[in-house]
């Protein structure tokens, strides 16, 4: 039956549910085959993003999130422009080839005007050899252009859940969590000309194996470059924590999350997709299994140790007392764990995006 389904050059709502619900041999089948497509399409390396939170204060008051703007119980950041840069030529001199940089959502002059003022910094620090993703939510179209021409190449916004009824069950009801803008935000940026990227929880309350499909089945319909999805993770200081007695069980979660990145790898085959920190949350080789069924891009964290914990979107976050040259030997003993190469000096852009851009 799995293989029937494999077999079909483009898989229905119903094709991804049944692979979504396989077990045992069935399951082993689908790991196999979607490690068959990475190695042949993006090669068995991995490419390092240099991840820098550099602030954990956000407008946003989305009700799953550990960071929202009305968790009070939250230590606030914000690093300063020379953290922000040691951090950042740290990853230029460890021969990373990219870095992310993300925080709380914000919109404004000032905030604006800092993203640009780094990015021309970072580009001249690193005689324009790091490749830089922002991951700093949803902007108007000409900050976005702004950010491109200063220097940044990718842009991940996730949208968390592409139903619209189900994006409305995770957000406050406003003006500042309009599923209408998040689409129109991942439009602007195809339009700015950045590798877009994007992603979903999986496993939050009230969400069905058809929801899933159809994060899949939208993912591939908008034609994105890059992916960044795992499990839900419930912080005690949300909203949607009085639902997490009605969660499907953490391994669950994780297992769902496993058959999601094999099958967007089968469904997307030469887009980048990440083996998200939540993944190791759940388990201690979280990242690696991610990577032995799909995944192509690792993120090691090289925001400064003192405020790393505070970037809490969900609790039980790994990796947040290790210094920087703890975690790069870490990542290279977790990629060569699952018989994967780590692409040093490498910017690791999206063959989908260059096919795309051609």
């Amino acid at each position: 039956m799995i293989k029937n389904i494999l077999d079909k050059s483009k898989l229905t709502q119903q094709d991804i549910v049944a692979l979504l619900k396989t077990q045992g041999q069935d399951r082993q089948e689908l790991f196999e085959y979607a490690a068959k497509i990475k190695e042949h399409f993006v090669q068995n390396k991995v490419y390092l993003r240099g991840l820098i939170e550099f602030s954990n204060i956000c407008g946003k008051d989305c009700y799953y999130c550990g960071i929202r703007r009305s968790n009070s119980k939250v230590k606030r950041y914000n690093l300063t422009d020379e953290e922000i840069l040691n951090a950042a030529y740290y990853a230029y001199k460890q021969n990373y080839g990219s870095i992310v940089m993300q925080s709380g959502e914000l919109e404004s002059k000032k905030f604006t005007t800092r993203i640009t003022r780094l990015l021309e910094q970072i580009k001249d620090m690193s005689d324009g050899k790091l490749r830089v993703t922002l991951s700093c939510g949803e902007q108007d179209l000409e900050i976005y252009k702004e950010w491109f021409k200063a220097g940044a190449d990718r842009y991940l916004l996730r949208i968390e859940a592409s139903n619209r009824e189900l994006y409305m069950k995770l957000h406050p009801h406003d003006e500042l969590h309009s599923y209408e803008r998040r689409l129109q935000a991942l439009k602007d940026l195809r339009t700015a000309g950045y590798q877009t990227g994007t992603g979903v929880m999986i496993g939050v309350p009230f969400q069905t194996h058809e929801d899933l499909a159809n994060d899949l089945l939208w993912m591939q319909s908008i034609d994105i470059d890059m992916v960044g999805m795992g499990p839900y993770l419930e912080h005690h200081d949300t909203p949607l924590y009085q639902y997490k007695d009605e969660l499907l069980p953490k391994e669950e979660r994780f297992d769902l999350s496993l058959k999601m990145i094999a099958l967007l790898r089968i469904m997307m085959k030469d887009i980048n997709i990440a083996a998200s920190t939540a993944m190791q949350s759940i388990h201690p080789q979280g990242r690696e299994q991610a990577i032995a069924v799909g995944a192509n891009v690792f993120m090691p964290n090289i925001t400064p140790c003192l405020v790393r914990g505070d970037y809490k979107l969900y609790e039980d976050k790994p990796c947040t007392d290790e210094n920087p040259e703890d975690c790069k030997r870490c990542v290279e003993q977790r990629i060569a764990s699952v018989s994967n190469d780590v692409a040093y000096g490498e910017w690791g852009d999206s063959e989908h995006y260059v096919k795309r851009r051609k």
